[in-house]
């Protein structure tokens, strides 16, 4: 199912189907060192992820994870969304591409859309990220997109310290 569409991109409800892109999306260089080695070394454990992780969480909330694809050719590129984790207050916006789409601004497309979404639809007071100190690029697209630094966080004692970067909904914007 679509969930957003922008000027180059349409972001929509991953599937099953989509366990080979996932699968080579967990184990990209960057994913595994700015995010986490997920242990998925199959298209099969990447249909179990995809069915623990990201598409049971889709008929509980109004947001999940999304894949995105290019509106040209619907080649998947890959994800944004909105994740509420259990150790966290606020929904934190999460985005991970492939690298040989990274420098045309899929990113920021793809995650300015999914705030807005979060303020207009899912009627969020507050968006926050985590993110890894050493990955820059990251936090320069999310200070773009408005959010700036609160603390350093750990999501466990044996996970590493990461930033947390905030934002809060806009005066005058409400869910339609």
């Amino acid at each position: 199912m679509t969930k957003l569409v922008t000027e180059r991109l349409r972001l929509r409800e991953m599937e099953e189907s989509d366990a080979a892109f996932m699968l080579e999306s967990l184990n990209e260089p960057a994913f595994i060192r700015h995010v986490a080695d997920r242990g998925v070394r199959t298209v099969a454990e990447a249909q179990t992820y995809l069915r623990e992780r990201i598409t049971s969480k889709y008929q509980s909330q109004a947001y999940g994870v999304w894949l995105v694809e290019l509106k040209e050719t619907s080649e998947a590129i890959g994800i944004c969304g909105l994740i509420k984790r259990d150790t966290l207050e606020d929904v934190d916006l999460g985005f991970s591409f492939l690298e040989r789409f990274w420098g045309r601004g899929f990113a920021f497309e793809a995650a300015a859309a999914v705030v807005d979404y979060g303020w207009k639809v899912a009627d969020l007071p507050r968006i926050i990220a985590i993110v890894s100190p050493r990955n820059t690029a990251s936090i320069r697209l999310l200070q773009k997109l408005g959010l700036s630094f609160e603390r350093k966080i750990r999501l466990s004692t044996s996970e590493p310290e990461l930033e947390l970067l905030a934002l809060g909904r806009p005066r005058g914007v409400s869910a339609d």
